[in-house]
């Protein structure tokens, strides 16, 4: 039954004591909200940390939900507040989060079976460089990168979710996007 309500619905449950309530709101967007966490962290490690955090964080101020944005908005905006956090730990704490050496050994890329190594191998690169340029932009604009062409928002929901001007979300992530491909262009990827 509670997978057929509205996310609204589910705050008011859970706000009335109802944890199984709250339970499905984490269950419908666990996944998104990891993906804008990783997307903004590049770290496994530390996207389930802001993740867990944006769920404790939102279970403990339901009363305070006042409906003004989407239930969605509401919580990328607690899980982009919580990436701040650990990375401002990590800047007091002189750790790199950017730093893709580590979580590059982490990873597997599975290739297609018709894909040559020789081609795998420069996808892969390119994937790299791709992660490295967006890490590498400010806060406020990777942050719109993410949620635009990772999270696949729209740019009212990015608008909502940041509470900035719809015309500052598209600036930034124009702004972003000609630094990517500055970025890009001069790294270009050798092929084998």
């Amino acid at each position: 039954m509670l997978k057929k309500l509205a996310d609204e619905q589910l705050v008011e449950l859970s706000v009335s004591g109802d944890a199984d309530a709250f339970g499905e709101i984490v269950r419908r967007w666990e996944r998104k909200i990891f993906a804008l966490c990783f997307g903004m962290l590049a770290r496994e490690d530390d996207a389930r940390d802001a993740v867990q955090e944006t769920f404790i964080s939102a279970y403990r101020n339901l009363k305070n939900f006042r409906g003004e944005a989407k239930v969605s908005s509401w919580l990328h905006r607690i899980a982009v507040n919580q990436c701040l956090t650990i990375k401002r730990r990590a800047k007091t704490r002189s750790e790199d989060f950017l730093d893709e050496d580590e979580s590059a050994e982490d990873r597997t890329f599975v290739a297609p079976a018709h894909l040559s190594p020789a081609r795998t191998t420069e996808q892969s690169e390119r994937l790299t460089l791709v992660r490295q340029a967006v890490q590498s932009l400010p806060t406020e604009l990777k942050e719109v990168v993410v949620m635009k062409e990772f999270q696949e928002m729209t740019f009212q929901e990015i608008s909502d979710t940041l509470e900035l001007p719809l015309s500052t979300v598209k600036s930034r992530l124009y702004t972003a996007l000609k630094q990517l491909r500055m970025k890009l262009e001069r790294t270009p990827v050798e092929v084998l």
